[in-house]
């Protein structure tokens, strides 16, 4: 009998996500708590150390479906993890500017102020490296060359503990403390320190209502996927190689559920449009908005279709050229299809040894 490890930890990012429709069915849980293994979440823990892997992937048995900055950062710095999914939800990279600017098209944007976030402390600055792919793409639709803007920097960063602004959103829920995500941003915005910022998602779409702003661009809705290539599109599932290596069969597992809750939510739009709602802390109406409208429920399958590695590929290599990244990552290296193969060919040996932990 195979003795699995004690426990299994996961994590997610508070977006639309088919790990986190998984988890919250509790599905994960009910499978692996038959085989002896408790399911944690990475995110509820209170121990600074355990909820750095969120970021960085240092703990052993866990898995993490999310924004790829991290991921291909935590890679990039020596995390031996292995992509063993992508899911491609595309959602809303808005430029936004004030009614007043006179800015109405990307090519107003020339010799205009263009926010840049920037959040000094973080291992890896996720917002900057975003806004910065989304802004450039939404500039180059208009012609606008990156030196022909005036870059800003924004301080971003966490205010002191019991400093700052309240909690807001989904993460308020978990008890994580930090300035809310845009407000640095739109302060200035407001102040007319800058005359455009970006925002993203379901949160993006919140400020752009409240505010009246006018949206220069939305670059998450291009036909052109490589417009649309960012932190969130595709999002990759990863494991550490050992889960992988030594435990093929939990790998498979984990997989087979994410993939049949991209089946779920196919077959639930009212139900899946819920979660994510609550899952963002945004009102449905925002949701809807912010992540493609009525398909959003078609949209959370996930594979390794080819053209989402190669988005992946290319989303790397701008993180290692702007400077985000210590060294380069080899994306097909990284790409482990071990248990997607486990899954789609049943002649595969790592199908057989699945067939025999489920009998």
């Amino acid at each position: 009998m195979t003795a699995y490890p004690r426990e299994i930890w996961y994590t997610r990012c508070p977006v639309p996500t088919p790990l986190g429709i998984a988890i919250n069915q509790g599905v994960i849980e009910q499978d692996f708590g038959a085989l002896g293994i408790d399911v944690r979440s990475i995110q509820d823990s209170q121990d600074p150390e355990t909820r750095a892997s969120h970021y960085d992937h240092h703990l052993a048995h866990s898995f993490r479906q999310g924004g790829s900055v991290p991921a291909i950062w935590a890679r990039a710095a020596g995390a031996d993890t292995r992509v063993i999914g992508l899911n491609w939800v595309d959602e809303s990279q808005a430029i936004l500017t004030l009614p007043a600017s006179g800015i109405r098209t990307p090519r107003d944007l020339k010799g205009r102020r263009i926010a840049l976030p920037r959040r000094a402390a973080d291992k890896v600055d996720i917002f900057r490296a975003t806004a910065l792919r989304a802004l450039l793409a939404g500039l180059s639709l208009g012609g606008v060359a990156e030196q022909d803007v005036e870059w800003i920097d924004i301080d971003a960063g966490d205010p002191p503990v019991g400093e700052g602004e309240a909690r807001v959103g989904a993460n308020s829920r978990r008890g994580w403390r930090g300035r809310p995500l845009y407000a640095a941003e739109f302060g200035a915005l407001v102040r007319g320190e800058v005359d455009a910022i970006h925002v993203k998602g379901s949160l993006g779409h919140e400020y752009a209502f409240l505010a009246g702003a006018h949206v220069v661009v939305d670059t998450g809705f291009h036909p052109d996927p490589k417009i649309r290539i960012n932190n969130g599109t595709p999002r990759p599932l990863t494991v550490d190689t050992a889960t992988v290596d030594l435990y093929p069969d939990l790998a498979a597992r984990l997989l087979r559920h994410v993939r049949a809750a991209g089946d779920w939510a196919e077959n639930h739009p009212a139900e899946t449009l819920a979660y994510i709602a609550r899952e963002t802390g945004s009102p449905e109406q925002f949701v809807r908005s912010a992540y493609g409208g009525d398909t959003l429920h078609r949209r959370l399958k996930t594979d390794l279709d080819p053209g989402a590695i190669d988005a992946l590929a290319d989303f790397a290599g701008f993180l290692f050229d702007r400077g985000f990244l210590p060294v380069p990552v080899d994306v097909p290296a990284w790409i482990d299809r071990r248990p997607l193969d486990a899954l789609t060919q049943p002649s595969h040996a790592a199908a057989r040894s699945l067939e025999e932990v489920s009998a």
